[in-house]
């Protein structure tokens, strides 16, 4: 188990543990200090924090790499069916804590530098976090690569190595204000550059028809360098791989500017190549159509598209001793998974590569094709739906275009097969969109180009049969699955939470870091008095650790006995921070006019970005922010209330604040969240969640029961029927005098003296043009609100309850999520053995090696 970095007896106690844990330090030490001199080329009298956070980082991957190399030797011997999983996006945070205690090295490494001097917790928090996504979609690509590598599958990560991640957001004067994540500045110790796998990508041109086919000519190339993460599993000695791509300017450069002489421009016209991997778009839930983006798009799945088919060309399987490889067998030794649609343009690639390059007729290459791709939809949110101009993908990737329109004649062909003269459901079903813009519809395509098509949360992919793609549905039902998202427990328990996970230990052993199903076993532990306080310390440990650094990073001094109530997520109107803003504010004026009121004392701390052009969003945080100037600063509330605007909210800030979280806010609209998975973390970690009927709020309630979960507001019927018959917030407005006296407040601009105006525009949403229908679930909220206070008052029964939210977790695990896509999608089964260490015999003498 990880120990806890407070317990300084028990760290002292690590040397004496046996000759191997001496051995291993010994050896630690020795490691650290050759890469300090011999990779760093420094010694301990010039050597600086981060110097030393290198040697650490470098000594560490020392232990992963000869795992890593056997891991893709035992692959390229064994030749199992191999999983891709395309994503935009990857939320890694940091790798190093992780990946000592996947390796089992954790306790060997912070002995070794407790005898060297040094803190392993400063050298860990100098650590870049690795931002390469916007949110809960670029995390669950993160968890979902610890599990593969967990569940010994031979999967692969893509994306790409963006120079910048999502952006830092500063909080000045109440509002946020974005600096770029220059992540890449001090270099990435974990990543290894594949010059030697670099393949090149075309833009633009033009298509000819020759006596052999089609022709792509007169493009303009880009080449993609593959740089290489390691994925350890947890104690099993695989290592996977996460490859993202960087994009580099050919070597050859315009000619037309040596003609002219300048060779200065030719040489920085690079740049323009190299743009494509520069930086992550913020996502916004609403998509708007970006050259730069589809760039990025084509660009990932097409190096990814090469290197799978290297890869399978060069496998025993691939018969590389063929003139043509026959492709008959790729849909058995590949799986393709589409993390939304941003890799949607891998299906009609594919099909560029089997029909033009390999020579396939076009009824094999599309059997192959959907053989192997498969699709998860993320969103039911009709604006974030991808739908690129037919104009742009003719200019930018012309022969993928005419692709595109034979997917969809051929498609409608069957639509009008089997529903013939149905002309309206014939337009439905188009992946071309002709009212307006001609566009392509980029889900529709993924959903005609994939075997498989799965929502993340029962509720939602009943949502996107019955309404997103109920014509598709109907067409191919055998298509749609549900595969409930989860996260994994080694980083969101054993990681960030030791003090709770070494509690847990004690009670059931350690076998639930890996089948976290285990954890029901503390179900008839949740009314005994002593496990109820052992997970009380290990809070109350959390919240002291985290209100210190409040205090710290923020001058605002926290009650750490108040309730820490949390809302951390993009912001975004459909997630409704604005609901929990009118929380506070009526609790405030509660305060005010019952001055000496029996009121529970709470935190309030809400955390998250907002897409710099969001600008509804980005007047979210303003008022939050004014709300909380005024509220802090309130002689008469004092620390009865307390509101924390959380900065620049990322990975390793969620680490330290949900396992002090005593409340988890998951209050979105029913039907506009499709799972979530911050409200697993919160659970898992011991929070209660106060929440609408949405995502997999849903099933959490099924698994530990309706007493153990705050749930309020409108169910998806009800959302349903209020729009059938028209919401009016005026109606709720004139009822409710609590919710009247807040926008008044927000409207006279009494949190904005300075500025009366600042927030008017924010009230005319919430009156006039609420798609989120915050209103008509502020009564239900509020009364919801007063249960989860009345609660509070008895720690004994709200802790008991935490332990039932804990003990409930296991279906939330991403390895019970990735095994079920690998039986029921990709075909991969599972296994729990491990490889053999560096230090055993090998399974096979065979040393040969594949990348």
């Amino acid at each position: 188990m990880a120990t806890p970095k407070t317990d300084l007896e028990k760290r002292k106690q690590i040397s004496v543990r046996g000759i191997a844990q001496v051995e291993n330090v010994a050896n630690v030490k020795k490691t650290f200090n050759r890469h300090l001199h011999y990779t760093l080329v420094k010694d301990r009298n010039v050597s600086t924090p981060r110097d030393y956070y290198f040697a650490l980082a470098h000594t560490v991957r020392d232990h992963l790499t000869s795992r890593w190399i056997r891991t893709q030797q035992h692959y390229y011997e064994k030749d199992p069916k191999r999983v891709y999983y395309l994503s935009l996006e990857y939320y890694m945070g940091r790798s190093l804590t992780n990946t000592m205690i996947n390796l089992g090295i954790q306790s060997a490494c912070d002995e070794a530098l407790y005898q060297l001097g040094l803190d392993i917790e400063e050298l860990e928090s100098l650590e870049e976090d690795a931002g390469l996504g916007n949110g809960g979609l670029g995390r669950l690509a993160a968890c979902f690569l610890d599990s593969m590598a967990t569940l010994r599958m031979a999967a692969y990560g893509y994306g790409i190595r963006y120079e910048y991640g999502i952006f830092a957001q500063k909080i000045r004067n109440g509002e946020q204000v974005e600096e770029p994540d220059d992540w890449l500045r001090f270099g990435n110790p974990w990543e290894k550059g594949r010059p030697e796998y670099m393949v090149p990508v075309n833009f633009y041109g033009r298509v000819e028809d020759t006596p052999q086919g089609k022709k792509w000519l007169d493009t303009q190339i880009v080449f993609a360098m593959p740089y290489d993460n390691p994925i350890p599993g947890y104690q099993n000695n695989v290592v996977n791989t996460m490859r993202l791509w960087s994009a580099k300017s050919p070597n050859n450069f315009n000619l037309r500017f040596f003609n002219d002489g300048d060779y200065i421009q030719a040489v920085l016209d690079r740049n323009f190549a190299e743009n494509i991997s520069r930086v992550l778009y913020p996502n916004d839930n609403f998509f708007e159509g970006k050259e730069l983006r589809l760039k990025q798009e084509y660009f990932m799945v097409a190096a990814t598209l090469q290197d799978i088919i290297r890869r399978f060309k060069s496998s025993k399987f691939g018969s590389r001793d063929q003139v043509r490889t026959s492709f008959d067998s790729f849909p058995d030794k590949v799986a393709i998974q589409l993390n939304d649609t941003h890799p949607s343009l891998a299906i009609p690639e594919l099909m560029r590569i089997l029909i033009d390059i390999e020579g396939l007729t076009w009824a094999s290459a599309w059997d192959v094709c959907v053989k192997t791709c498969a699709y998860t939809n993320h969103t039911v949110l009709p604006e974030a739906l991808e739908r690129w101009p037919t104009s742009m993908l003719e200019h930018i990737l012309p022969r993928h275009l005419q692709i595109i329109y034979e997917i969809n004649h051929l498609h409608l062909q069957e639509v009008s097969r089997r529903w013939p003269g149905d002309m309206d459901r014939i337009r439905r079903m188009s992946l071309v969109e002709e009212h307006g813009e001609k566009r392509v519809n980029m889900a529709h395509l993924c959903i005609v180009g994939s075997h498989a098509v799965n929502g993340v949360a029962a509720i939602h992919s009943e949502i996107i049969k019955r309404d997103l793609f109920k014509d598709f549905y109907e067409m191919t039902p055998e298509k749609f699955q549900n595969k409930t998202n989860g996260i994994t427990p080694r980083r969101w328990l054993l990681l960030c939470n030791p003090a709770l996970a070494d509690v847990i230990a004690e009670k059931i052993g350690e076998e639930w870091v890996v089948h976290l199903d285990q954890l029901t076993k503390l179900k008839e532990l949740a009314k005994d008095s002593g496990f109820v306080r052992a997970v009380q310390t290990a809070k109350q440990e959390n919240k002291l650790r985290l209100a210190k650094q409040l205090e710290q990073e923020y001058g605002v001094t926290v009650n750490p006995s108040s309730m820490f109530d949390i809302q951390v997520k993009r912001i975004h109107e459909y997630k409704r921070q604005l609901l929990n803003c009118l929380h506070i504010i009526t609790l405030y004026n509660r305060i005010k006019a019952n001055p000496g009121g029996n009121f529970v004392p709470r935190t309030v701390m809400i955390g998250g970005k907002a897409a710099p052009g969001y600008h509804t969003a980005k007047q979210i945080i303003r008022l939050i922010c004014a709300v909380g100037r005024v509220v802090n600063n309130d002689p008469i509330v004092g620390d009865k209330l307390k509101v924390i605007y959380l900065e620049n909210y990322r990975v390793t800030l969620a680490e330290k604040i949900i396992p002090a979280a005593d409340l988890s806010q998951q209050i979105s609209t029913a039907g506009t969240e499709a799972s979530g998975t911050g409200n697993m973390k919160f659970m898992l970690n011991g929070a209660l969640t106060i929440g609408t009927l949405d995502g997999a709020n849903i099933e959490m309630m099924e698994e530990m029961g309706k007493d153990n979960i705050f749930i309020f507001g409108m169910t998806v019927d009800e959302v349903e029927e209020l729009k059938r018959k028209g919401y009016n917030a005026y109606d709720y407005y004139n009822q409710l005098p609590e919710l009247r006296q807040c926008i008044d407040q927000i409207q006279s601009g009494f949190f904005s003296p300075n500025n009366p105006d600042q927030f008017k525009d924010l009230v005319n949403v919430l009156m006039h043009h609420d798609r989120f229908f915050l209103f008509a679930d502020y009564e239900s909220y509020i009364k919801c609100q007063d249960e989860v206070g009345k609660l509070y008052e008895k720690p004994a029964d709200w802790t008991s309850k935490a332990i039932m939210n804990i003990a409930s977790s296991g279906k939330f695990s991403s390895d019970r999520t990735i095994s079920e896509y690998g039986r029921e999608i990709w075909g991969v089964e599972p296994s729990w053995e491990k490889l053999p260490a560096p230090h055993e015999p090998r399974e096979t003498e065979n040393e040969e090696e594949s990348k």
